[in-house]
């Protein structure tokens, strides 16, 4: 498998999962500016929505949608632990959790990483996560890990995201539980290798 990747974007989460849960796989840098990949094609033939992760099949099928990837590198490695077993009660607040992250969280960066968003538009946007924030923190009070008692595909992508506020200026000073949780889940040596291999750490 192929994950196409751009450092530190979304797609670090199915990279860390990749790794947690043992499977082989390549990777291939993606030049948002350019749109092409580290060997030169036009990652619009790839994926035609633009955007990181895509995961290329075994079979030269692509899956997008980093929800979606998750799921389906889990489900390769279903004694990893990384993921419920499919229709389950449990799998479904996993897909409800990511689901979560997804539209909630994640989306909420957007206004932030937007050069042509106004101060007022992206303090709405810090206000309206700070919101987010709360939620989670009041989630995660007294847990190690969003779903049961182990590291599963939902705090890949929630570490991930939890990544983004330095680099947008957002203090979270306010979120003790989220700041400890993002700390414990930066000790993962699966963590550490994914950000080492996308050039995050030294």
């Amino acid at each position: 498998m192929k994950l196409y990747y751009s450092p530190g974007a979304c797609s670090l989460s199915p990279h860390i999962v990749l790794l947690e849960a043992g499977l082989p796989y390549s990777l291939e840098k993606v030049d948002f500016t350019t749109k092409k990949t580290a060997a030169g094609a036009d990652y619009l033939t790839i994926n035609s929505k633009g955007a990181v992760p895509a995961l290329q099949l075994d079979d030269g099928q692509v899956l997008t949608e980093g929800p979606a990837i998750v799921q389906y590198l889990a489900d390769k490695k279903p004694d990893s632990g990384l993921a419920p077993r499919a229709g389950t009660v449990e799998r479904y607040r996993l897909m409800e959790m990511l689901n979560y992250i997804t539209s909630e969280v994640h989306k909420g960066f957007g206004p932030l990483f937007n050069k042509e968003a106004s101060a007022e538009w992206k303090a709405a946007a810090k206000t309206a996560l700070g919101k987010k924030f709360d939620w989670l923190s009041a989630f995660l009070q007294g847990k190690t890990y969003l779903i049961g008692n182990a590291f599963s595909v939902a705090d890949a992508y929630l570490f991930t995201v939890l990544n983004w506020p330095a680099h947008v200026g957002l203090d979270m000073s306010k979120w003790p539980v989220l700041t400890g949780y993002h700390a414990r889940i930066a000790q993962r040596p699966k963590v550490q290798q994914a950000m080492r291999e996308e050039g995050l750490l030294k």
